[in-house]
């Protein structure tokens, strides 16, 4: 494990007051610590969705948002959104913009594993296509944002909480349109 291995920990007013290791953080007692989620559009107007890859310890193969990760300790949360989407879908991001900046959510999954984070949430465009990175995503579809609220209003428990609750909070499920708020 290395230095970059680390994720800050928040107090219950969200400020810093630690890091961990990020292996330690994700189990039945997780510590309250700081994420970011990142919903990506493309020029259609079309989002990002990914599945989840199987061997992820929180909720594997549930489809998602387009990514998630953690800033590392001193690392700016928009210069871990762009590392990340390289990393995980071989994107360039360009226009990303804060759209929920104090979300934040707690969620157990069948396993018993949860997820407590401080989670602000990004929009943003990309002209690439996704170059998905097997240890972390299973699959990604675009899909129109009206269908990705019809799909969640549906089976909400085919998603990851984090996305259900998110996309309540961006309005898919009233107007069916957040493309307006990528652009």
């Amino acid at each position: 494990m290395t230095v970059t291995d680390l994720v800050v920990l928040l107090d219950d007013d969200g400020q810093e007051i630690g890091t961990a290791p990020k292996s330690s953080v994700h189990g039945t007692d997780t510590a309250l610590h700081l994420a970011f989620s990142c919903h990506v559009y493309n020029r259609r107007g079309e989002t990002l969705v990914t599945r989840r890859a199987l061997d992820k310890g929180t909720w594997p193969g549930v489809w998602s948002n387009s990514f998630c990760g953690h800033p590392r300790p001193a690392e700016p949360v928009i210069a871990a959104v762009h590392r990340r989407a390289e990393h995980e879908l071989g994107l360039v991001l360009r226009d990303v913009r804060l759209a929920l900046p104090l979300f934040r959510y707690r969620a157990v999954d069948a396993s018993g594993v949860v997820e407590h984070e401080v989670c602000p949430v990004y929009l943003a465009v990309t002209d690439d296509e996704p170059d998905l990175n097997p240890r972390e995503v299973a699959e990604a579809r675009w899909v129109a944002p009206e269908a990705l609220g019809a799909g969640i209003a549906a089976t909400p428990w085919a998603f990851s909480p984090w996305l259900v609750l998110q996309a309540e909070q961006l309005g898919l499920f009233e107007d069916g349109d957040a493309r307006k708020r990528a652009s």
